[in-house]
Order: structure tokens, then C-alpha cells, then sequence
């Protein structure tokens, strides 16, 4: 992702959202005010917590993290098998037990003397209610336990209401309360505070960060100057040489910087450049081109041989660059081989800084333009929610369905524009259409 003042390129990290259509809409709430710029989120919206695995699995391949609403969702999912993704959850009481009695006495729901809670500690509770001077005495508690169900906390408060013990009941699972408000249990949802939510989803970025990061496989690229391009009766060690050596070493580093890239002398015509497959995408197009070729051949009238290894340690990714860079010598075409894992080979085509960066900046240019219409247009119609869906685009912007479709999976591409979680009452009939939250912010 870039940023789309100076063009600078972020990281970006993906972070899956598992909970209640309310958790999620509170999250990507507090999400926006974040300061990561390369941030993505994606929401996994369940009725209800048994349907955490299948939601959180749905999103998994495309986020570097997963974020569910507490613990119940999260342990439910693990039963059902390991993750490839970090997963965490937002952690129930504290500030949240705070609130929800003060809702309790500001509403009088019911005398927070007397009810059952769930979730939190007996320690959580007393210490709460020694905080605001009230007795814990008549308070029924039940901590959270890995093998209980949402059916056994919902049992838990309901058998205290019934026999009179409890007049009121907070928990911390959805379904929980609407089946308790349903049975006429007075009943207040403990939800973590905005403050709990920041701080969980900073503690996300930053897994889903280092996720990324660990997941980075080793590039490293042999460049090397053929021997058609010494003159007979030349030796490499000749001044001219020296000094063609190093206007390469300059034109590569030019490149390096780009990359966060090493480069080092490597024998008397060649030089190796070490950086990461992340670094790698960024400056090839996602694999797609290799501009530096053309790029050196117009500076310094130079064709070169590159070979491109990829690995999991140092030692593989050499082996696979010196197998790249013979493919490279054999072929008289103007190509880049690229060797991985799993006998992957690619042919990388020369093309100028010019016309490998065009597309992009225009691709960004026309988002950019095309938030700009949608927000302006959302103005005058008073709407200050900056949510729409394809229908509203391609009314805003005179286009087909499918072409607005495609103009806000674009903007989701472009970071500006988060997919998200279909209301409850859309989904009563039919297909919910998909909802965006334009990121009028990123237009600053």
C-alpha cells in the first residue's frame, strides 16, 4: 500500500475481525482511528459463537492475524484444529465489569447486588465492586472455563433467576443475552471499552506484523556482466573496468534502497543483492517484471545476466540464484530467471522504471478520484455514514453493477475502502448486498 502523499510504500497488514455483527462494527470503528497506514481489516461476522471456526476459516488465507471477540469464539475455534494465522482475542472484564454495572444502576435494570455474571473472576468481581463501594456478597459468578459451551453459561443464569437467587444477570456472550432478555431475565451485555479494543488491536497489528515478517523467505539475486561485454585481449582487472564495475554497484544500489536491499561484491563480474521475497514483489511488480535490466542497459549501454533465488535460509536461496543466473547466460533473451522452492521458474521481462510504475500511479490516481466522487456526493446528500454498496455506486457514478462492484473491490485493494458485516436485518431475505466504509480520511 502506499501512501498516497509522497508514494511511499507501507506494509500492509491484514487483520481478520470473529465476532457479532456488533463487535465487528465497534472494532472497524476503532480501527479507522488507527495510525497504521497500510492497515486492512476483514470482517467474519457469526449469529452465533458455535459459528466462530467456520467465519474465522473463511478469512483466514487473506489476513495476517486473527481478532476474535473473546475468548469463547476463540477456544471453540481452536477445538475444531490449529490455525495457519496468529490468533488472539479480546479479553473480557476489567474497565468492562465497570461499565455494565453502571449501565445496570443508570437504567436500574436490577440491583447489581444481587445477579450472576459470567466470564470474569470472582477476584475481577471483587475487586470492581470495592472499587465503587458496593458489596459483592449476593453477586453469583462463573468463570470462563475452556469446556463450556454458550448452553452452559445461558444455564448458569438462568437457574439463579428462576430460583430466585439472582435478579439480573451480565454476561459477556451475545446469544447469551438475547436468549436471556427472550426468558425476561433482566439482562446487561458486558462489552470491553473502546480503550481495551485499541489496545487489543495494536497488540494484533503488531502480530500480524511479525507473522508477516517471519513468513518472508530469503531473495537473493546474482547480477552479472557477460562476457561478450569485455573486449578481446581485456582483462577485468583494468581500470575501465574497475570504474564499469563501479557505475554498476551505483545503479544497483539505487535499486537496493528501494528493497532495504545489501549489496555485495561478489567476484570479478558479478555482484549479490540479499533482501526478502516481500522487498522482492514490491520492486518486480509482484514478480511480474524485472526493470532494473532495462534500466542499467539505457544508463550504462550494459546488458546483463540476472538470476533470482528464492529459499527459506540463506544457502537455498543462493543455490537457487546460481541455478537462476545459468539459465540467464544460456538464454539470449532479455530476461531475469527467477528459481524457487518446488522447482518454481520464472522468466522476468526487462521494462523501464517508467513504464513499471505508470500503471500503479494511475491505478491510485483514479481511486483516489473516484473516493473523492463518492464522498462529494455522499455530502450533498447529507450522508455523513460513508457507507454504500454497488447499487449506490453505480448510481453516484453512471456505471453498470458490475463495474461498481468492481470499483469497490478497487478501492478495498487500494486501502481506501473496508469491506463490511451485512446488517442482521438484511440478511432475513435473500443475498445482504456488501457494504463499504469509504476511508474518506486517507484522502487527506
Amino acid at each position: 500500500m502506499a501512501d498516497q502523499g509522497t508514494g511511499t510504500r507501507y506494509e500492509e497488514v491484514a487483520v481478520g475481525l470473529v465476532g457479532g455483527e456488533s463487535f465487528v462494527r465497534r472494532m472497524i470503528s476503532v480501527a479507522r482511528q488507527s495510525s497504521t497506514p497500510g492497515l486492512r481489516v476483514e470482517p467474519a461476522v457469526y449469529r452465533h459463537e458455535t459459528e466462530a471456526p467456520q467465519q474465522a476459516r473463511q478469512v483466514m488465507e487473506r489476513v495476517d492475524v486473527l481478532l476474535f471477540a473473546g475468548p469463547l469464539p476463540y477456544d471453540l475455534t481452536l477445538a475444531e484444529g490449529d490455525l495457519s494465522v496468529p490468533a488472539m482475542y479480546v479479553p473480557p472484564g476489567s474497565a468492562a465489569l465497570h461499565a455494565a454495572l453502571v449501565q445496570a444502576m443508570n437504567t436500574s435494570a436490577f440491583d447489581p447486588g444481587r445477579i450472576s455474571v459470567d466470564s470474569v473472576t470472582e477476584q475481577d468481581v471483587e475487586d470492581c465492586y470495592a472499587e465503587v463501594a458496593l458489596s459483592a456478597k449476593g453477586v453469583r459468578v462463573q468463570p470462563y472455563q475452556e469446556d463450556l459451551e454458550p448452553a452452559d453459561y445461558l444455564a448458569f443464569h438462568r437457574k439463579l433467576f428462576t430460583a430466585g437467587r439472582t435478579g439480573g444477570a451480565v454476561t459477556t456472550i451475545p446469544s447469551v443475552a438475547e436468549s436471556l432478555e427472550t426468558d425476561g431475565v433482566p439482562t446487561v451485555l458486558m462489552r470491553p471499552s473502546t480503550q481495551t479494543l485499541r489496545e487489543t488491536l495494536r497488540a494484533a497489528i503488531l502480530t500480524g506484523s511479525g507473522a508477516r515478517l517471519s513468513r518472508s523467505r530469503i531473495a537473493i539475486v546474482i547480477v552479472q556482466v557477460p562476457d561478450s561485454a569485455l573486449p578481446t585481449r581485456t582483462s577485468p582487472a583494468q581500470y575501465w573496468y574497475q570504474e564499469l564495475k563501479l557505475s554498476l554497484h551505483h545503479e544497483l544500489l539505487h535499486d537496493a534502497r528501494r528493497m532495504d536491499a545489501i549489496v555485495l561484491p561478489h567476484d570479478q563480474t558479478s555482484f549479490l543483492v540479499i533482501t526478502t521475497l516481500g522487498s522482492l514483489r514490491t520492486i518486480t511488480g509482484d514478480l511480474e517484471t524485472a526493470p532494473f535490466l532495462a534500466r542499467v542497459r539505457e544508463t550504462l549501454n550494459l546488458d546483463l545476466q540476472v538470476g533470482i533465488g528464492l529459499g527459506r535460509s540463506t544457502l537455498e536461496a543462493e543455490n537457487n540464484a546460481y541455478r537462476a543466473v545459468a539459465m540467464a547466460t544460456a538464454d539470449t533473451g532479455d530476461l531475469a530467471y527467477l528459481v524457487g522452492s518446488d522447482e518454481l521458474v520464472l522468466k522476468l521481462p526487462a521494462e523501464s522504471d517508467a513504464d513499471a510504475t505508470a500503471a500503479p500511479v494511475a491505478d491510485e490516481t483514479r481511486d483516489l478520484e473516484t473516493l473523492r466522487m463518492l464522498v462529494e456526493s455522499l455530502d450533498e446528500a447529507g450522508d455523513e455514514a460513508r457507507l454504500v454498496d454497488a447499487e449506490q455506486v453505480a448510481g453516484i457514478l453512471g456505471v453498470t453493477l458490475r463495474t461498481a462492484r468492481r470499483t469497490l473491490r478497487g478501492l478495498v485493494d487500494s486501502g481506501l475502502a473496508w469491506p463490511m458485516p451485512a446488517t442482521r436485518a438484511a440478511r432475513k431475505v435473500g443475498r445482504p448486498p456488501m457494504v463499504y466504509q469509504l476511508l474518506e480520511e486517507r484522502l487527506n
